[in-house]
């Protein structure tokens, strides 16, 4: 089941390949997202709410290039965790 799971397959789907009743692959599916976000919430540094922004830095404006990104503008991804620590990446600049 975790294979079907894996491979992006409904339950149904999945039961049927596995020859299960569609209850039983519902409740395995189930098992396994809820396992996948036990395991997520075990390595998140950041717990309560978080506050989550971006921003592009360069060039105000770089001829014939428009949007997010354009030319060799810097991206910049910033988390803050209320009352609590902040996380900034400065992305690579593109070329």
């Amino acid at each position: 089941m975790l294979k079907y799971f894996c491979a992006d397959l409904t339950a149904a789907q999945a039961a049927e390949l596995a020859a299960l009743e569609r209850k039983t692959a519902l409740r395995l599916f189930r098992l396994f997202r809820e396992r996948m976000a036990a395991l997520a919430a075990d390595e998140c540094p950041f717990a309560g709410e978080v506050e989550i922004d971006e921003s592009y830095f360069g060039a105000t404006r770089v001829r014939g290039r428009r949007g997010r990104g354009a030319g060799r503008k810097m991206p910049v991804f910033g988390i803050l965790e209320r009352g609590g620590r902040v996380h900034t990446q400065i992305g690579s600049c593109p070329r």
